[in-house]
Formats: C-alpha cells, structure tokens, sequence
C-alpha cells in the first residue's frame, strides 16, 4: 500500500463518508479514508430497530462526561460511534435538518456561504427521497430518505392528542416550515438503515483511487513548518497528503485529535507533555449539546414494541420483517415526534420531541415491565458551553467530555417547561385509551426544585455534540468559512464540530451537508 496520497480524511463518519466519495470521483486524486472503528457487518447496523442496541455499547467508543456540575454531578454515558458510518450507523435515522434560521444565523456571524438558501442544494444533492421530489427535497442521491414502515396506532393519537393543544400536524418538518408534530423522515431505503458508508462508500469502493482502512487510529496530525503534510498512525505508520488532510472526527473525536497533535490550548498541552504546534486555545471549546428529557407512561396494553423484547416476540418479529419488510423490526422505535415552543416568544421552535414507541430503549432509561411509552423532549437552543479536553497524552485514553449542561439557568428553565409540555401531550383525553398512568416524573413531581432534582436523576444526551472547531471571521475562530484551519495550511476540518451554534434538531443530516459542501469547497480550491 503507498504511503502517499493527495488527500487524507480522519473518519469515516457522516460528514468523511461523503468526502471520501465525492473527492475521489475524480480518478486523478488519490484519496485514503482512516477509520478507527471497524466494519459495519452486523445486521444490527442494518435493521432499523437496531438503534436500540447501540446507546448501549455496539460500535461505541464507550466515553462518558465529566460530572455535570450544574446538575448535581451526573455522570453520563456519552456514546460516541466507533464504526465505519459513524453516527450515521448507530443513529435513530432521524431525518431532521434544523431550522432555516439557524444557518442564516450562520451568514450573520460572517460566515458566507453557509446561509439557508446556501446549504439547501448539498441537503437536496444528497437526498433520494422516497415522497418528495420539490423545493426542499430531491430524488436520486446517495442517501435514503423515507417514510416510516412500521407505525402504530398510538401514534396517530399522539397527533390528535398534540392537536387538543393547538399543536398542528405536519407532513413535512423539512419543508418550508418545522412548526408540528409528525411522522419523521428516516435515513432508511427498502426498511434498511441508509448509513453514509452505505449510502456513499459501499457503491464506490471499487474505485481504485480510493482507499478505506478500518481499525487505523490516527495518533496524530503531522505539522511540518505550520502545514499538515500527513498522519501518524497508532501503530508508528506514517502517511502524507500532498493536498490536504481533512478531519472529520466529529465534535468529539475532532478536538480530541487535534490536541493529541499538539494543536489546542498551549497551558494544557504543555501540561500533558504534548509538544505545541500551534496555540489555539478555541480547540475544544464551545462544545454545544442537547440535554433529553423525557417522559415515561405506563400503557394499558400492547400498544407500544415492549413485548418484543422478549425472545419469542423477536423471532415473530424477524420473521414479519424477513415476509413484510414491516412490523418492529422495520422500525427506528422514535419516528414520531415534531417540534413546538417552550418559549412563545422564540424565533421559532426551541422544543423537539421524539415519541418512543417502548421504554427503556436508550441506556439508562428506565424500562416499564408491562410496557410503556416514552416522549423525549429536548430544549434545542441551549446558551451553556462545554469543552472537550484531554486527561492524557495517551492517545488511548478517554477525552474529559464537559457538556456543561443547565450551566445557564435558562436553559434549565426551558427544558423544565419542555417536559411539561411532553406530560401534557400523554395526558390529552385521545392517549387516554392507550395509557394506564404516567410514571415518570409522575404526580409526585410537582415544583420546579422537584422538577430539577428529576431531571438530574432522568435525563441524557441527545447524542447532538456541535461546535467544538467553529468556523467564523473572528480572531478566535478555529476555521474559515472555507473550513480551513486557521494557522497551519493544508487542514481542513469537516463534520458537526463546525458549527457555530448547534443546529435546531437531529446533527446528522447536517453533517452530511457539511461534507458535501466541504468536498466542492476541496475541489474548487485544487481544480479538480
């Protein structure tokens, strides 16, 4: 195998993906994808409702937080995809794209280029939508985009139970407006999971300009001179890049790389015994997440999938999806939801809920024994910031994740509202013949303290991590609006850590933007 390539990309996630396979469409340009995970064979990455397996440790580096200083010192699990496909293939498939005002406030910081009408051609280029083919969307892309298969009753009474509140029903949360409860798109083609290595890698590994490794941990970005010239692997490999080296890590892994590379805060590298490259104390900060809330019902029957949990239920199961392509198995178990206001004065929905169509199917969230429903609900515009740093040098060891969450009290006071808005749903008379007693928080929850110590005790991330490498035109900023690095030539960074603020929803999609838009960004600054 040469050790020299044009283009190197760390991570074969959901923004990796995509630049593996759009860069090397041109058979001129050598292009390696580093993956440290491995593959993704396992038909759970496959099946829909394999998701209810992944917050539990398949395909997962295994990290957690620091402890939550604002919520009592809760420690949560922080599952991080260590799988080709990344996020992509260990995800719910929620097919959710923030809200347009979100990347006008992009263009509005500075960064050109990455406005609404900007982004919505990469987000319609991706696409093969299995309903819509218009303004919003497109047909005939590399990713999947379809409506769900398998839905349940209960779920057209969570619409009408929405509707009592003067929450209404939308077909299309993509489209021209993300105000309502529905049936949300998945990143799914044929009831199979559309990962971005599906999507993207597996028709073109063929090519012979491209190169996939899995199981290849990078240690660390070579600077020669201020520009990244290669990697060095885990084990003592060392590769170059002629053109560029692109980090698509994730808001995570990205930050955490480049630090191991001695790109970050000079104090704390210094402190490690890292040699510094460059002082860039924004590497690792801004870190912005989505603290999920939820609610939990206890239903009067088998109205939800718990009973399928059960092992005689599951060959039922497996043999309706291998006959129908339907039923459990072809399900995300969190297609329905939408998004509404915990704040009436927002710029527009600052609450996004996600139905569960079970119990206890996230780690960490309780399980009813005779079957439950649960309704997340998140705060989506949270003003707390936390960071991502190292503990060691080791590039082995886990990276000290500081969400920071509730930090600003706000934020704690709208996500409380929130999940009073997520009760009041499962409380509406159209729900009352599906559900026999709510059972988390419950009717002993009644204040706002008891709310919060509530919280503290039942709550998770929403597995939304942005911000940790934001572009801008500030002297801070860690990229351009071209994504390139600021201070070492020949680095570009590319997946969620981009963001300058989180994104009103779901990241993958997103993601995915980013790295259709950062490969014609590459292309056009080489000519290819």
């Amino acid at each position: 195998m040469p050790a020299g390539y044009d283009f190197i990309i760390i991570g074969g996630g959901s923004a990796g993906s995509v630049l593996a396979a759009r860069l090397s469409e041109d058979p001129a340009a050598k292009v390696l994808l580093l993956e440290a995970g491995g593959s993704d064979r396992h038909p759970f990455y496959h099946l829909p409702a394999g998701f209810a397996k992944m917050t539990k440790g398949i395909g997962s580096w295994g990290w957690s937080t620091v402890p939550q200083r604002h919520m009592k010192d809760r420690v949560f699990n922080y599952t991080q995809a260590k799988v080709i496909g990344g996020g992509s293939a260990i995800n719910a498939q929620i097919y959710t794209r923030g809200n347009a005002q979100d990347y006008d406030e992009w263009r509005q910081m500075g960064c050109e280029g990455w406005g609404y009408e900007d982004v919505l051609p990469y987000f319609r280029k991706a696409e093969d939508n299995d309903t819509y083919e218009n303004r919003y969307h497109g047909k005939g892309g590399p990713l999947g985009v379809s409506q769900p298969s398998a839905p349940l009753p209960i779920c057209d009474a969570y619409f009408e139970a929405a509707a009592q509140l003067g929450i209404p029903r939308n077909t299309d949360i993509a489209g021209e407006t993300q105000d309502g409860v529905c049936f949300y798109q998945l990143t799914q083609r044929n009831a199979r999971r559309s990962s971005a290595a599906m999507a993207y890698l597996a028709p073109n590994r063929g090519r012979p300009n491209l190169t996939v490794r899995m199981g290849a941990q990078v240690k660390r970005i070579v600077v020669e001179a201020g520009r990244a010239t290669g990697v060095e692997l885990v084990d003592g490999t060392v590769l170059t890049a002629s053109a560029e080296v692109i980090l698509s890590s994730g808001a995570i892994g990205s930050p955490r790389l480049l630090q191991l590379s001695g790109i970050g805060p000079a104090d704390d590298l210094s402190g490690l015994g890292i040699p510094v490259a460059l002082d860039q104390p924004q590497v690792g900060a801004n870190l912005q997440d989505h603290l999920d809330l939820y609610c939990i019902c206890e239903v009067s029957g088998p109205h939800t999938y718990d009973r399928f949990a059960k092992l005689h239920w599951s060959a039922v199961a497996g043999l309706q999806y291998l006959l129908t392509r339907k039923g459990p198995v072809a399900s995300s178990l969190f297609e329905t939801g939408g998004f509404w206001y915990a704040d009436p004065e927002a710029r527009s929905p600052d609450i996004q809920l996600h139905l569960g169509l079970g119990t206890g199917i996230e780690a960490g969230v309780a399980a009813m024994p005779d079957g439950g429903v649960t309704l997340n609900a998140c705060y989506l515009r949270p003003r707390s910031r936390g960071s991502v740093r190292l503990q060691s040098a080791d590039p082995a060891a886990a990276p000290l994740i500081d969400p920071n969450y509730l930090a600003d009290p706000r934020d704690r006071e709208l996500s409380i509202e929130g999940l009073k808005l997520a009760q009041r749903i499962l409380a509406q008379a159209p729900l009352k013949p599906f559900i026999k007693a709510e059972r988390l928080p419950g009717p002993d929850v009644t204040s706002d303290d008891d709310y919060f110590d509530f919280i503290c005790a039942h709550s998770k991330t929403s597995h939304h991590a942005a911000g940790t490498c934001r572009m801008g035109i500030d002297p801070d900023a860690v990229l351009d609006p071209q994504l390139r690095f600021n201070g070492i030539e020949a680095l570009r960074v590319a997946d969620a850590s981009i963001m300058p603020t989180v994104i009103s929803s779901n990241t993958n999609a997103a993601a995915i933007m980013i790295g259709e838009k950062a490969a014609d960004m590459i292309r056009a600054s080489h000519g290819l």
